[in-house]
């Protein structure tokens, strides 16, 4: 009993504290960038004032600062650690190949279910290097705050208390959970725990968030400009019928999917030679 106990709270603890992470990086910007844009739009103060609150955010998460005894703690609990070439190689092989899968479920779920589309900025009214800078840093802001959140606090907690790719799924419905702010819908969150699971095994083969860090960037910026922007306008298959549009995106989730899965397989591999050497 004491056993369930203590897994209980730390499944509890951990998602207190990958929230209370979250929604400071995600606070901050929002707030920042919505005075930008009112106060003056012409210039984007709001992005330069949020990378300096995101490099002391990383620093401290990773152990800088006051107080000294709790530095090395945040330093694993974060792991933002070097990895060996070959498994960097691979996550951003299996991770690329995951977002064109993951892109493709989206819009095949969105052509099968009625749901809201995602809220995305409309900065068209605003000057040019305004937006730019504006989309640039809310592309970082998320994979920043949500890697250091859930595949670094978090899933380093559960991985204390848990074996196997375990903590990978309690983890990854944690995170599909912090996205229900984007409707509670089950694609959309059957899609955000599959993407919790991209960017999770990484972490838990490789010991450490970065490797994945730029696979989330670039799933971010594919998402807002690519996918999310034309959500209004995709018609259910139950109106319009089974068009080749919907063949083409199924067909693409589904090879891209068989094609990441290898990949993954190699990145589990590579790791395990890793280990392996003297």
């Amino acid at each position: 009993m004491r056993l369930v106990l203590r897994k209980i709270r730390a499944v509890i603890w951990s998602a207190v504290l990958a929230s209370l992470i979250l929604a400071f990086g995600q606070i901050i910007w929002g707030a920042l960038i919505l005075v930008n844009l009112r106060s003056n739009p012409a210039t984007p103060w709001a992005v330069p004032l949020m990378a300096l609150v995101l490099w002391t955010m990383w620093n401290y998460l990773g152990g800088a600062w006051w107080p000294h005894s709790t530095s090395r703690l945040r330093r694993q609990s974060l792991r933002a650690v070097r990895v060996p070439r070959e498994a960097l190689g691979w996550t951003l092989v299996a991770g690329l190949l995951s977002i064109v899968a993951l892109a493709g479920y989206w819009i095949v779920l969105f052509r099968l279910v009625k749901m809201s589309p995602n809220a995305v900025p409309d900065f068209s009214k605003y000057p040019f290097w305004t937006a730019a800078s504006a989309i640039a840093m809310s592309s970082l802001v998320s994979p920043i705050t949500e890697e250091a959140a859930f595949r670094g606090y978090c899933q380093v907690i559960l991985e204390r208390e848990f074996r196997s790719y375990v903590p990978v799924v309690l983890s990854s419905i944690l995170f599909a959970l912090a996205h229900v702010t984007h409707g509670v819908f089950w694609p959309k969150l059957s899609v955000y725990f599959l993407v919790g699971l991209v960017f999770g095994v990484p972490a838990y083969l490789t010991k450490s968030i970065l490797p994945a860090l730029p696979v989330h960037i670039v799933g971010d910026v594919v998402f807002f400009t690519l996918v999310w922007p034309g959500d209004a306008t995709r018609r259910l298959v139950a109106e319009s019928g089974m068009d080749k549009w919907f063949c083409i995106h199924l067909a693409q989730a589904l090879i891209f999917t068989g094609l990441a899965i290898l990949a993954f397989f190699r990145l589990a591999g590579s790791t395990e030679n890793a280990r392996a050497r003297p």
